[in-house]
């Protein structure tokens, strides 16, 4: 993915197609670079059924990252679990997509979504061995909220929580 060609990225909303394709890509990269199991499919399976099933527009919202006829990656941004409060979920991109700004740009659809629909905060959950996401996250104004040794998914990790209070001046 060259910087010149950044220029030819789209972002379109989720369509036929794209819940198969995120679950696989989900499956598959977290299983080679993490060792996750089926459970981890399983779970992504569920997250993106209740999406469509539920999903309450426009003040959740999906965006899937194209480049002509390729999928790049994926964010979403949900309801929490409590009023003023968002979710960031399905936050991914394929590898040959990943250190060319993507993310940033995906991130902060996410950021300005939330902000725009009146939250007061965003969450999201991770794990502590995705560096370059935590990086990202930290950059852009979120702050690590809990950290604890679980057994998940097949493998030991480190989960984490990260909130972003979206009262404060955007960082960029």
């Amino acid at each position: 993915m060259a910087r010149d060609r950044d220029e030819d990225i789209t972002f379109r909303d989720l369509a036929i197609g794209d819940a198969g394709w995120l679950i696989a890509q989900h499956a598959e990269l977290y299983a080679a670079s993490d060792g996750f199991d089926a459970t981890f499919e399983a779970l992504v399976a569920r997250i993106l059924a209740d999406f469509i099933e539920h999903r309450q527009a426009p003040v959740e919202r999906a965006w899937i990252a194209w480049r002509g006829d390729q999928r790049l990656g994926s964010i979403f941004c949900v309801k929490g679990g409590s009023p003023g409060v968002a979710k960031l979920r399905m936050f991914l991109l394929v590898p040959a997509a990943r250190g060319h700004g993507l993310g940033r740009q995906l991130l902060h659809l996410c950021v300005d979504h939330a902000r725009a629909q009146g939250f007061r905060e965003l969450t999201l959950w991770t794990h502590e061995s995705h560096r370059a996401a935590c990086a990202l996250y930290k950059a852009t104004g979120f702050r690590c909220t809990a950290s604890r040794p679980v057994h998940s998914f097949g493998v030991d990790m480190v989960e984490q929580e990260w909130r972003l209070d979206l009262s404060q001046s955007e960082e960029r």
